[in-house]
């Protein structure tokens, strides 16, 4: 029994390392091409292909890609996120050299269906193109900001908010060379109340 059981181990573990093996590039080739179609989406057209680069934070690493044009930096695509209702919410935000956020993708997101899971859509993603941060105050109206809410659906709404006001600060890292003030939450801080009202909202 004990040679059986060993010989049925060494097969599973032989099959489970081919198909390993098998699916491994064609896996990485799909998470690029994802990456690399995320990137088109929130950038102007743009030279090659992008940089891949990485800043660190309070101990993670946060991922970014430089894309040039006419041999100058044509903007940053980066990677953020923030804790929406039903987990991270996880965008692409393109930024341009003069600090405009030209779009954003949703890249992984696990809110409600019918709800929070409409920051995927367009309408939502068009509060921020060609956004300037220095004339609008990004926050949702509920917390004096700028921003329509998605109906019933403060906290999902919030982080994305909070997203791209992370990858803002990291572009601001990037480009004046300082530590990014990233943050994880995506409720107002201080605003016990009002979370407690939005979490019943979303509910």
């Amino acid at each position: 029994m004990v040679l059986s059981l060993g010989i049925i181990c060494l097969a599973s573990s032989a099959i489970l390392a081919g198909v390993y093996a098998l699916t491994k590039e064609p896996i990485e080739a799909a998470a690029a091409a994802k990456t690399n179609n995320a990137i088109r989406q929130v950038l102007p057209e743009f030279d090659g292909e992008p940089q891949a680069a990485t800043i660190e934070a309070d101990g993670t690493t946060y991922d970014y890609y430089v894309v040039n044009r006419d041999g100058a930096v044509a903007g940053y695509a980066i990677t953020a996120s923030a804790s929406g209702f039903g987990g991270p919410v996880t965008l692409m935000v393109g930024v341009t050299p003069e600090g405009i956020v030209y779009r954003t993708s949703v890249l992984a997101q696990s809110e409600t269906p019918g709800l929070g899971a409409k920051c995927s859509e367009p309408e939502f993603a068009a509060h921020f193109e060609n956004l300037d941060p220095a004339k609008t105050k990004l926050a949702v109206k509920k917390d004096g900001g700028d921003i329509d809410a998605i109906t019933a659906s403060t906290i999902t709404s919030r982080a994305y908010i909070q997203a791209v006001n992370n990858a803002l600060a990291i572009f601001r890292s990037i480009t004046e060379g300082t530590t990014p003030d990233v943050a994880t939450g995506a409720s107002t801080a201080g605003d016990t109340q009002a979370s407690a009202d939005v979490q019943s909202e979303e509910k």
